[in-house]
């Protein structure tokens, strides 16, 4: 038997397809294949996502791959997936989540940035609260070019990536950049931020139900409950971070709150979503 995989064709969305390929070809015994997709989001380059409003732009066409039944699987960065499943479409399962902070890349000797490259409403709300002077210029491409942009041709004095990311590229240096690991308390992550979505056809989500990351699954599930609760897309400052005791909370009405889980609130995550979203009046 052999799985073909959707993917974007970044190197990042590269690297992680060929984790959840290795996945799938012990966890199943199949082979596997890859089919590489431009996204629209990877075309257009010059859109401001915010202004596009980001939903769907990395996704769609991979979603239409498995619809169409090109591929059996499609691979996504979690944080790209809107709340919202296409019909006929379901989340097969998560890889084991990587480290889901963000981390501050700033050009070596900077200590106070003045200019902060990012087009994120979530990470510039969180950064000003770092920085209350600094200023915001949006960049785009692969993490390379981002980093080449800050180090070597210095347009920005910084921006600000997901650890994740790096660390599945086996970055962990670059010339001219210092990195700075953001914590919780101070940067509330993206929707699923560090995690590996794998989405197949819903008549399909049985057969991969033992093969991926259950913890993964149960906090995704309540951080993408608030998600589909808010409808939030790249235009809301929005972000919101699971473990197995506490949920970081960060919304452009709220600031950034801290609040304690149990077990039972992980069990019944869109009930929890909408109890939360209600005590601190949002929307």
């Amino acid at each position: 038997m052999k799985l073909i995989l959707a993917t974007r064709k970044s190197p990042l969305a590269l690297v992680q397809t060929g984790m959840v390929a290795a996945h799938l070809r012990s966890g199943l015994g199949v082979e596997t294949d890859l089919l590489k997709i431009v996204t629209t989001g990877d075309q257009q380059t010059d859109w401001s996502l915010e202004n596009k409003g980001g939903k769907g732009l990395f996704t769609s066409e991979l979603e239409a791959a498995l619809l169409r039944g090109d591929a059996d699987v499609a691979v996504h960065s979690t944080k790209d997936l809107p709340g919202e499943m296409p019909a006929g479409l379901a989340i097969a399962g998560y890889m084991p989540r990587e480290d889901p902070r963000d981390v501050l890349v700033l050009h070596a000797g900077v200590a106070k940035p003045k200019t902060i490259a990012t087009g994120s409403p979530r990470r510039r709300l969180q950064v000003k609260a770092l920085f209350p002077d600094v200023e915001f210029c949006e960049i785009r491409g692969n993490v390379d070019t981002r980093l080449r942009k800050i180090g070597e041709q210095h347009v920005a004095d910084g921006t600000v990536l997901a650890a994740a990311g790096l660390k599945r590229l086996g970055i962990a240096s670059w010339p001219n950049i210092e990195f700075h690991a953001l914590g919780f308390q101070s940067m509330v992550p993206a929707v699923g931020q560090g995690a590996i979505a794998v989405q197949c056809r819903a008549v399909d989500a049985a057969k991969f139900a033992k093969v991926f990351d259950a913890a993964t699954a149960v906090q995704l599930a309540l951080e993408r409950a608030f998600q589909s609760a808010l409808g939030g897309g790249c235009h809301t400052a929005f972000g919101v971070h699971a473990t197995a005791d506490t949920l970081y909370f960060f919304h452009e009405k709220t600031g950034l709150r801290s609040l304690p889980l149990t077990a039972d609130d992980l069990a019944r995550p869109v009930a929890t979503a909408v109890r939360i979203l209600h005590s601190l009046g949002v929307p």
